[in-house]
């Protein structure tokens, strides 16, 4: 039995991303190339690896146990090429990074840009995950950094402290909502919602957070981006709720107002974790390294005078 890189790459990529054809498409391998190179995988063990069926791919225990290995080795590859580069010209790789949907929206991009043009050899896949899907990604190995809410159990994971945010709710101007101080996200839910697009983690957490009170969003508009939403929202469409970072920048353009939200989770610690950084490859702790060093947010309260002059401007 014996299985190379490639092999193991590839059936890394295809646990995880559930089928042949997705894996194979992030191996970077021809369909009919990475379905010859399972069944040799599964021949030269002697036993299925895969559990086929019309939903997809699942591994079987023998596939468990290769994938758990599989990405240990792929781990140690990874450093080895990485440590073996600075010999050659500096650091190169590529880290993978799983984010909740309010740092990837604003604050990963300006550190991220920072980041790759100082370090031009270096690659980032990035993927919006829940933060309690990601703590359990990031601790089975399938990325290598992740960024939750401060809130989320890490376990025995590592973390650093990232940003500073919360969850506020915008409305119109004009909207009587607007002279309230504070609201409690079950005080609106009988008013419409302007949300993110379902598949996004904010929006998967909101509906779970109207379900655990037997409640449910009423969404008549889904959109990509918090500035879309801030924006229909100014329409008099819905109530929207957005990191105070997204609501303070559109109010600049925008006449909307931002409403306290009186609910624990809306304060967001932002939260780095990792396995061990001492395990991960140079490349990636260099990452680290350079979103712990990045500036806060210093948040107005919302009793700011910027909380109306948005709405005056324009």
């Amino acid at each position: 039995m014996r299985f190379d890189l490639i092999d193991l790459d590839l059936f890394r990529h295809v646990a995880e991303a559930g089928s042949i054809t997705g894996g194979a498409a992030r191996a970077n391998l021809a369909l009919a190339a990475a379905s010859t190179r399972l069944r040799k995988m599964e021949a030269s063990l002697g036993a299925a690896l895969l559990v086929r069926g019309r939903q997809g791919v699942t591994p079987t225990n023998a596939g468990r146990t290769l994938l758990q290995h599989a990405r240990v080795m792929l781990a140690h590859a990874d450093q080895m090429n990485a440590e073996l580069a600075a010999y050659s010209g500096g650091l190169a790789g590529q880290v993978r990074v799983l984010s909740n949907t309010n740092a990837l929206t604003e604050f990963l991009p300006e550190a991220l840009g920072a980041f790759l043009a100082a370090n031009p050899k270096i690659s980032v896949e990035i993927e919006e995950r829940l933060s309690d899907e990601i703590v359990g990604l990031i601790a089975e190995g399938v990325a290598d950094i992740g960024i939750v809410a401060g809130t989320v159990d890490t376990g025995s994971l590592e973390t650093f402290p990232f940003r500073s945010d919360r969850f506020v709710l915008v409305v119109a101007a004009g909207d009587p909502l607007a002279e309230e101080g504070r609201v409690t996200f079950s005080d609106v839910l009988d008013h419409d919602f302007v949300g993110l697009d379902r598949a996004s983690a904010l929006q998967r957490f909101l509906a779970d957070k109207a379900a655990r009170i037997g409640r449910q969003l009423r969404l008549r508009v889904q959109l990509r981006s918090f500035d879309a939403v801030c924006r229909m929202v100014e329409c008099k469409v819905g109530l929207g709720i957005v990191p105070q970072s997204t609501a303070m920048r559109a109010m600049r353009a925008m006449a909307i107002r931002t409403v306290a939200l009186d609910d624990p989770w809306a304060q967001r610690e932002l939260t780095i974790c990792v396995r061990r950084i001492a395990e991960l490859a140079p490349y990636s702790r260099r990452l680290v390294e350079h979103l712990r060093d990045q500036p806060g947010l210093d948040l107005p309260p919302l009793s700011s005078p910027l909380a109306g002059e948005g709405a005056e401007r324009s």
